[in-house]
């Protein structure tokens, strides 16, 4: 199945764009934007402008007739299969849905993993490009299941199964284990890590889908409500049953579990983030202001039978004032180690994009955290009931991660060259609300051997007025029709850090 992303734009938008500049991509003095080098603890990180977009139909259908939509949720590039044949670059991609079309009530949506090979033509012309240069051609579903054959589900983690057979208490619904998959690494095994909100919890899943096992996070991250785990996280089915009391009392925020995963390089260690902080440590349910005081563990998976809590820091992340002036948090929507203690993080203003009220997004941005000299709080008070940010105000005793912006994802000089913008018109070229997947992948360039290429993907919550899920039609009420779309940056990276 060939998604071709210049046939899409050009029904949606009816518009002509110019051929993409010819020549080699090598590193020079020919970039349409001047590179934009960021100094991050001595170290210079260099963004080279973005080089390609690509898009998947929003009424394009998986192998199931599902509707192809969610795929940015999470992202992992299969490093093995990438290969570079003059200025194109092909490999395989596996995408991650969350949870199923969800925006009128959660579905018995089966976890998958959507499986693309991919071609990518780098364009760094100073024209106006057509969205085409990366290309995606779907292969396959991985079905996400227990070893007795048992699909997950996305429906609302309203029921708790007790731990047994060597897996924690775990979210669940209408017998099945409840996930809302946020985040994806691909271990040299074939094997795959995957976290999710409800739990919050990080999976393993075998090549074929099979779930092998379960990390259950610290207490403090838990979700608690009559002091007893409650993993619902108010979005019942349609007319469903909300949860009492609908927020949890302590442990992660309704829908802000462990939005970010990454691995070392190694693969030895595992890297989760909360998307913010939990309800004890400034969360409050909703929007809080208060709630930039997150958590981000390093899990020992040496032995990935007995997963170990090696370390656990508190991410501060960006305060902004919106166009009221009113303070927000930008809650993260993923994360990727580029070594052993520093990660870039994507951090965002929600309720603004393609086909919401307001198109114009205050703070998108693709950022930089580093964990030296931060305090390790894994095994403390911090991780039982003591808060270790209440009201929202660090402990004293305890050092956050440093923190700096790196991309600014809503530059408009940059994705104007591809037609695309934030604000302004409210249409299918605008930026939809959330940003949520991320993939490394080396230049393959020895004029530039410390160049990469970024790819970030949004997840488009399966909005579309084509849908198909579990064999019944849909059209979202938003009246909209949201592609999923891919944006590729060519950044540089300090000498000597080799993150793949």
């Amino acid at each position: 199945m060939k998604i071709q992303a210049m046939n899409r734009a050009a029904r949606s938008l009816g518009a002509s764009f110019l051929a993409i500049a010819a020549g080699s991509f090598a590193a020079s003095a020919a970039m349409a934007v001047e590179a934009q080098s960021v100094t991050f603890e001595g170290a210079a990180f260099v963004n080279k402008g973005l080089v390609g977009v690509g898009r998947v139909p929003a009424d394009a259908k998986d192998k199931l007739g599902d509707t192809l939509g969610g795929i940015g949720s999470g992202m992992v590039a299969d490093v093995k299969t990438w290969k570079r044949e003059g200025d194109t670059y092909s490999g395989v991609f596996y995408m991650l849905p969350d949870r199923g079309w969800n925006t009128e009530g959660t579905l018995d949506y089966q976890g998958r993993l959507q499986k693309f090979s991919i071609a990518f033509t780098p364009n760094s012309g100073a024209d106006t490009a057509p969205q085409t240069q990366l290309k995606l051609d779907y292969q396959d579903a991985i079905l996400l299941h227990e070893a007795d054959g048992r699909p997950t589900t996305g429906l609302d983690a309203m029921e708790v199964r007790k731990a047994a057979n060597g897996f924690p208490d775990l979210p669940s619904a209408a017998g099945k284990i409840s996930v809302d998959n946020e985040g994806v690494v691909l271990n040299a095994d074939g094997s795959f890590w995957i976290s999710d909100e409800y739990g919050p919890y990080i999976y393993h899943y075998a090549a074929d889908g099979t779930l092998l096992g379960a990390i259950q996070p610290p207490p403090a991250l838990v979700p608690m409500r009559g002091g007893a785990a409650n993993f619902a996280s108010n979005n019942p089915t349609k007319g469903g049953a909300e949860p009492k009391p609908k927020n949890p009392e302590s442990g992660r925020q309704n829908n802000q579990g462990l939005e970010g995963l990454t691995m070392s390089k190694d693969g030895r260690t595992l890297y989760a983030l909360l998307q913010s902080s939990t309800i004890q440590d400034g969360g409050e349910g909703g929007g809080s202001p208060k709630r930039y005081n997150t958590r981000f563990l390093a899990y020992d998976i040496a032995d990935p039978k007995a997963p170990k809590l090696a370390a656990e820091y508190v991410v501060q992340l960006p305060r902004f004032k919106d166009a009221k002036g009113k303070q927000l948090v930008a809650a993260q929507s993923e994360i990727l180690a580029l070594d052993d203690h520093r990660f870039l993080v994507i951090a965002r203003d929600s309720g603004h994009g393609q086909g919401l009220k307001d198109a114009d997004s205050v703070y998108r941005s693709i950022d930089l955290f580093d964990t030296s000299g931060a305090t390790n709080i894994a095994g403390t008070d911090f991780d039982q009931a003591k808060p270790v940010a209440p009201g929202g105000e660090l402990d004293a005793g305890v050092t956050p991660v440093k923190y700096a912006r790196f991309i600014d994802m809503n530059d408009n000089t940059q994705l104007g060259r591809f037609g695309l913008h934030n604000g302004g018109a409210n249409d299918a070229n605008a930026l939809y609300e959330k940003w949520e997947a991320m993939a490394l992948l080396p230049g393959l360039d020895d004029q530039a051997p410390n160049d990469y290429f970024l790819v970030v993907a949004s997840d488009n919550d399966f909005i579309t007025q084509n849908g198909a899920m579990q064999g019944n039609a849909y059209k979202d009420s938003s009246g909209a029709n949201v592609d999923s779309v891919l944006l590729v940056y060519r950044i540089s990276l300090p000498e000597g850090m080799k993150p793949l």
